[in-house]
């Protein structure tokens, strides 16, 4: 296949987002404080998603946000306002589980892409059909499949597909599950699941040999063992895979970076020819980062099996807490020092009805700097420019936008694009002129 395979890692935190970012992740899924289905996550507030937005785009990478619970009908208007800011200013994707939540994105989100939870349950061509004619441009399977019915999926619909290479594993079809909400009044649904798959359960053949014989000693038969795909690459992308998603957004950076760094490594190889059997030592770095009694690689090759579950104990265990402190000082201690892409052009001229009205927000020192930290720096200053000229572009008539950035959107349309509905909009990518005599005959056309 000749399309290249997306690397998808969760943020629970920003630490984590720049952690998995610096270890190779194309593309990262977070949540904000509403609508997630990991409700005791960190997660990010609206100003950090607006960060990250920013500087996932400055190194040409995605953040998609999830919005994977069922909601409830009082909560709907209310997401209008949560996604607004989000959607101008350039959110790649939401990832979606309730299909009331899918059409009122399609209706008062145009171009924002949707993406079928895993929570929908999709398995098999009809329900991806069902999913992608309600407006969905990918389809994260569920994670029961096996790699001949994916290969059905994407060979019968032509869809994106999107699946779970590595992770926890839900011991029921995700989406379906009701046990915590009955059990503890948790609705997985509604991002609070409180995991019963993990308790201990005591075994017995019969109601009447519980009442009658002494306690059997604890095990966990509900608990599956952590997902391990990393042996499956080249088969998961012969079938259709676009998107390889790593779980873990409760798990702790240095998990989900170390976890990212391999999987980095072994799509690359592949794709550069050269995949061959993955090495004893990174199988065990991906055990040290943290399993469940060891590892499963799923459903993908068999249907289930007794191997597939811990049994003895449920919790995740870490195996080497200096691996996690090396992880920490590569991904998360420092900062990768790197240049922004060169088609983002530092200047951008914003200019109104009137011809003497002319702003100039130019800094190439701060646009071009090398060191993250700057970044973030100038998408403030950038952002408080923007503020102050904010009236004079409501008194205007019409707006020309020259320069490029943030994605090959320009930032200043998306960021004030309320402002921009009842007049003439023109905006060029700073390709397309250079110079003031270009900008003066657009204005007197």
């Amino acid at each position: 296949m000749n399309r290249k395979t997306e690397l998808l890692a969760p943020a629970g935190c920003y630490e984590t987002l720049k952690a998995v970012v610096n270890a190779g992740a194309d593309a990262v899924y977070a949540a904000g404080t509403r609508f997630g289905a990991r409700a005791y996550a960190d997660n990010f507030t609206t100003e950090e998603l607006l960060d990250a937005i920013d500087e996932l785009h400055l190194k040409e990478k995605k953040l998609y946000l999830t919005v994977n619970t069922v909601l409830k009908e009082l909560e709907i208007a209310s997401l209008y306002e949560y996604l607004l800011p989000l959607y101008q200013a350039g959110l790649d994707a939401v990832i979606v589980q309730d299909i009331g939540v899918m059409r009122l994105i399609r209706e008062q989100f145009p171009g924002l892409a949707i993406h079928a939870s895993t929570q929908t349950t999709v398995t098999g061509a009809y329900g991806a059909k069902l999913l992608l004619n309600a407006g969905c441009s990918r389809i994260v399977t569920a994670r029961e499949l096996s790699l001949e019915e994916i290969s059905h999926i994407f060979q019968t619909t032509g869809a994106e597909i999107e699946s779970f290479v590595h992770g926890a594993l839900c011991y029921c079809y995700s989406g379906q599950c009701l046990l915590s909400s009955i059990i503890g009044g948790r609705s997985g649904n509604r991002g609070r699941c409180a995991q019963p798959c993990r308790l201990s359960y005591e075994m017995f053949a019969s109601r009447k040999e519980a009442e009658t014989r002494k306690k059997h000693k604890e095990q966990y038969p509900l608990s599956p063992k952590d997902l391990c795909a990393i042996d499956l690459i080249p088969e998961l992308i012969e079938s259709g895979v676009h998107s390889f998603k790593i779980e873990g957004r409760m798990k702790q950076a240095e998990y989900a970076a170390g976890v990212t760094s391999v999987y980095r490594k072994y799509l690359d190889l592949y794709e550069s020819g050269g995949f061959c059997k993955v090495t004893e030592q990174d199988r065990q770095l991906l055990l040290d980062l943290g399993n469940r009694c060891g590892f499963t690689n799923g459903y993908y090759q068999k249907q289930n099996g007794r191997d597939m579950v811990t049994f003895v104990k449920p919790s995740h265990q870490k195996q080497n807490d200096s691996l996690h402190e090396h992880v920490r000082s590569k991904y998360l201690d420092t900062e990768n020092k790197e240049k922004i892409y060169k088609h983002i052009n530092p200047e951008i001229i914003i200019k109104t009805g009137k011809k003497e009205s002319l702003e100039l927000i130019s800094n190439a020192n701060i646009f071009n700097a090398e060191a993250n930290a700057f970044l973030k720096g100038a998408l403030h200053i950038f952002r408080n420019a923007l503020r102050d000229i904010q009236r004079e572009l409501n008194a205007s008539s019409f707006v020309l936008l020259k320069g490029r950035c943030f994605s090959g959107k320009t930032y200043v349309l998306c960021s004030l694009a309320e402002h921009y509905k009842k007049r003439d909009v023109f905006y060029f990518p700073s390709e397309s002129f250079a110079d003031e005599e270009v900008v003066e005959l657009v204005l007197s056309s």
